[in-house]
């Protein structure tokens, strides 16, 4: 029984990296079942008996995309001990991860417009948003923060962060786009400081 479980999960996980590169380069319109299917070496039937449809494919890997995210974003905040410090890190790593190639068509353009808005942002409350606002109210309730809602602080600043990843991923210096952005931010949270 183990083994079945073991190549069970080793089926589904051949079929979500091939399908992230599918989705990375073709984008989600134009990525074939049966195309996916045969780089994985696996049946249409088996791809469908895993997922059900093309849309649930890409559930799992924009969930996957955004749990990555979400990693990366609590591992590059955790390398300082300063509290806002840890927030600007992980702002700044959020917005340069969802840019990557790898990332931002499946996480910026074809995530909301598959799902629609409110689908994505369900699913971006659960990785990177929980992320954030963990932080904010762990800030508060220190002093770091004064007395600003949370959740209204959370969702617009996960709001800009979205939008200027945006902004970002379509602009031709990116590393000058970012650190534009990184000052704002920083600008914007200056105004939040106890």
């Amino acid at each position: 029984m183990k083994r079945n479980k073991e190549d069970t999960n080793a089926t589904i996980q051949a079929l979500l990296d091939v399908a992230r590169e599918h989705f990375t380069v073709k984008g989600f319109a134009a990525a074939s079942l049966e195309e996916l299917a045969n780089e994985a070496q696996l049946t249409r039937g088996a791809l469908y008996h895993h997922f059900g449809s093309k849309k649930q494919l890409f559930i799992a890997v924009l969930e996957s995309v955004q749990h990555e995210v979400a990693q990366r974003v609590e591992q590059d905040a955790a390398q300082s001990d300063d509290v806002w410090e840890q927030l600007l890190r992980g702002c700044r790593a959020f917005v340069s991860a969802a840019v990557e190639p790898r990332n931002k068509r499946i996480m910026l353009i074809d995530g909301p417009a598959v799902l629609g808005w409110e689908q994505w942002r369900s699913m971006d409350e659960r990785n990177s948003m929980r992320l954030l606002y963990g932080q904010l109210e762990m800030m508060q309730n220190e002093g770091y923060i004064g007395n600003v809602s949370i959740d209204a602080l959370t969702h617009t600043l996960s709001g800009a962060l979205n939008e200027s990843a945006l902004w970002i991923a379509q602009t031709e210096d990116s590393e000058r786009a970012l650190e534009e952005t990184m000052h704002v931010i920083s600008l914007l949270l200056s105004g939040f400081k106890r």
